[in-house]
Parts: structure tokens; sequence; C-alpha cells
């Protein structure tokens, strides 16, 4: 059994309930050429090594999610592991929660069990609007997406993480689905941005944590 599958499996279940009918915030990022998950103020309820691009199989299908990716998805995490481990799990399922959006719009799924497994409450209607926002878009996505800068800062319950870091999609692009035709665009300011991620801990299980509040600040000038 792998050391989080039945948490995982819980909070699928849990989640299903929580199934938005998201809507598209129209498609100004890809218009723009560069594919970003674009920027989102959720507000505030609750204040590895660096990963290879699209992870090893092994990787790819962790507590029993499938986070497979197409080979022309890479997404890099230039993060080092906390000594803290209450940290490095939640940045650990930070890097996951990205990848489940990204698995939901290579699947063309809002509702993909892997944007669910890592997600929660403000959390989990903020991705599935990402991934509708494509599909509507009639858009996937190609390239490589880089993730550096990462911070963590623990609340002093415990309960929750806050993960932050920067985004370069200067070579990430938009793809359309039906033509194949891949949006480029030149690299620039909007190419940048920061992410804020409250991650918090999944009730039972120490290790297990989910995306509760997502804020994004696009053309971040400390990330170029």
């Amino acid at each position: 059994m792998n050391r989080r599958t039945m948490p995982v499996t819980a909070a699928l279940a849990a989640t299903a309930a929580l199934l938005l009918t998201a809507c598209g915030s129209g498609d100004d990022g890809e218009s723009k050429d560069n594919d970003k998950i674009a920027g989102a103020d959720q507000g505030a309820d609750n204040p590895k090594k660096s990963a290879e691009p699209s992870a090893t199989p092994a990787e790819d299908q962790p507590d029993g999610v499938d986070l497979t990716l197409p080979k022309d998805i890479n997404l890099v995490f230039d993060w080092k592991k906390p000594n803290d481990k209450d940290e490095a799990a939640a940045l650990d399922d930070a890097r996951h929660f990205v990848q489940s959006i990204y698995r939901g719009v290579a699947e063309q799924k809002a509702n993909d069990p892997a944007v669910a497994a890592y997600a929660m409450d403000k959390g989990l209607s903020y991705a599935r609007t990402q991934v509708q926002g494509r599909i509507d878009a009639g858009l996937t996505s190609t390239g490589t997406r880089r993730h550096f800068q990462e911070k963590v800062r623990k609340s002093p319950n415990g309960n929750a993480v806050e993960v932050s870091f920067c985004v370069d999609s200067s070579k990430f692009y938009s793809k359309e689905v039906k033509s194949k035709k891949v949006r480029k665009g030149a690299p620039g300011a909007a190419s940048y941005d920061f992410f804020k991620i409250i991650m918090s801990k999944f009730p039972g299980d120490d290790d297990l944590w989910r995306a509760s509040v997502v804020y994004v600040t696009e053309k971040a000038g400390q990330c170029a």
C-alpha cells in the first residue's frame, strides 16, 4: 500500500460533492501566446531536490493518483526539500497540485480525479476554473514551465503551510487541440508570475496537504 493511498481515496470522495461548474475567465493569457495559469486572488480564510521535467514514472502516480503528463509538457521544479517534515510534505504536494492542473488540461477534464486529490475549497475552485477555461478555448499546453525561488512558512498551529514561488512561462505555450497549432510569442514581463498557495493538512494524515487558497501576481517583477 502506498503510504497515503487510503487518505487520498477519502479525499476524492470528500471533494466529489464540491464539483463546481467552472466558468472560464476568457482567453486573455492564451491570446498572448504564453500559456499561464491565470492570476486570481481567491481570498484568505487561513493565513526534493529539483524534479526532472515531466516526472519519472514512479513520480507520475504519487499516492495512487495519476499525474501523468504528455511528453511535450515539461514542468520543471527547481526546489530544494525543506528540513521541516511538514514543510517538505506541503511543498511536495504543492508540486502535485500544479501537476494536477496540467493533467486536467492535457486530458481536457476539469473534473479529472487528480485535480480533486490535491485541492480543496477555493483551491479546488481555482484549479477547475483554470482547466475549464482552456477547455472552453479549445486549448491545451506545450513546452517547459519552470518553478523556482520557493519559500515555505508553517502556521503556528502547524495545520497550514504557505508555499510561494516564481513561475517562468517564457517557453510554455498554448496549443490548439484540433489543429495542433502552437501559439508562440516573444518572452517578456507577462511570462513571469508569483504564486502563493496555502496548503492545508488533510485531517488524519500528517503527510497529505491540499491547496485551499491560491493567490497569483501576474507580470511579477521579482521573478523576471
